[in-house]
């Protein structure tokens, strides 16, 4: 398909104009016209680049790509070899932040949720980003921490009593330890999200509600592999998920 064909269908499917985010969400580096393979990955380092080449990709999609609020403009050092290897190859860089997080199908808060079998029945936080549910049945805390190692293939850290009883749910993937205290006003059992900060161990404590940290990659490498499914089957592209190790 052409470029600005895929790039229409994601802005559409994404509805990437209602959302304000911290970074341009859609093409966001210039390739090649004609586009057949696909490589999706989490962050657009300069390692998944790398592997794009080698599987002769056409385009990159990512959920964490480049150009954030903030940020030194200038293209230099490290922002400069990965986007020189993506104009020198022509690969087509499209990035989606708050708008793939959020999809209510293909999204990462979505995505991951059908992993954990948890079920939803709200959302809340800025531009509804959390999502409120539960589990279908109740299990102790030190249950539902192994089930996500299992479901997610790293150990979660958690705060909390290991057999308090978990049944409500609330969570955000990725670096969204900043809603908790608004998940505490929701009642419920339970906060699960990528990463924690220091305060955030005293508010679990001090709240009684508990703080899962699953892991900021591991929570968001979900919602780019629906995505990249959802094109291979609507367009007969080709589209390979590759996932870049990360601790964090």
């Amino acid at each position: 398909m052409f470029r600005n064909e895929l790039e229409n269908h994601l802005n559409q499917l994404l509805d990437v104009s209602r959302f304000q985010d911290y970074c341009p969400n859609g093409l966001q580096v210039e390739g090649r016209e004609h586009i057949q393979r696909i490589v999706t990955g989490v962050t657009a380092s300069l390692e998944l680049l790398q592997a794009a080449i080698a599987r002769e990709a056409d385009a990159v999609i990512v959920h964490h790509g480049y150009f954030w609020r903030g940020e030194n403009a200038c293209i230099t050092g490290m922002k400069h070899r990965r986007i020189a290897l993506l104009m020198q190859h022509g690969i087509n860089l499209f990035a989606y932040h708050l708008p793939l997080d959020m999809h209510s199908e293909l999204g990462n808060n979505v995505q991951l949720a059908k992993r954990l079998g948890f079920v939803e029945n709200g959302r809340f936080g800025e531009q509804d980003i959390v999502v409120r549910g539960a589990l279908q049945e109740a299990m102790p805390l030190c249950a539902l921490g192994h089930k996500i190692a299992q479901a997610l293939g790293r150990e979660p850290q958690i705060i909390g009593n290991p057999e308090q009883s978990v049944r409500q749910l609330a969570w955000c993937t990725g670096a969204a330890q900043g809603y908790f205290e608004a998940a505490i006003a929701q009642n419920v059992d339970a906060y699960i999200t990528g990463e924690i900060s220091e305060q955030t161990v005293h508010a679990a404590r001090e709240s009684g509600v508990a703080f899962i940290a699953a892991g900021h990659h591991a929570t968001e490498r979900y919602g780019v592999q629906a995505l990249g499914a959802h094109l291979a089957d609507e367009f007969g592209i080709q589209h390979q998920f590759v996932d870049i190790d990360n601790p964090v």
